[in-house]
């Protein structure tokens, strides 16, 4: 998971729980290494907000040999009164999308210089 930014302090828009689940909706069987990587997190922090997202229904897993293959139920509804009736489905596309814009926008600066 290469050209990830620098460390943020402060808040932000979108939590760590949702910055975990879309790395895996992009790779279901990312090491948590890999994650952490991406999401600037610790590999605890993940392997808690992983315990969290399964605790919920929002996430399982399978043992494979080594690896762990994660599966996402986009037919969850987000945990927050004020998205109600949203799903995991509509998060993951909005950050799917995001990153689609932000990836052609990097190609295009790319290509300029």
């Amino acid at each position: 998971m290469d050209g990830v930014p620098e460390p943020h302090t402060g808040w932000t828009f979108v939590t760590n729980h949702a910055r975990v689940l879309a790395a895996i909706a992009d790779d279901h069987s990312a090491r948590i290494r890999d994650i952490a990587a991406h999401c600037r997190l610790t590999e605890r922090a993940v392997q808690k907000i992983i315990s969290d997202l399964e605790h919920a229904g929002y996430l399982s897993h399978t043992r494979e040999g080594r690896t762990n293959t994660y599966r996402i139920d986009p037919s969850k509804v987000l945990r927050h009164p004020a998205e109600a009736g949203l799903t995991v489905a509509a998060l993951l596309s909005l950050l799917v999308r995001a990153e689609e814009v932000r990836s052609a926008d990097d190609t295009r600066r790319h290509a300029r210089a």
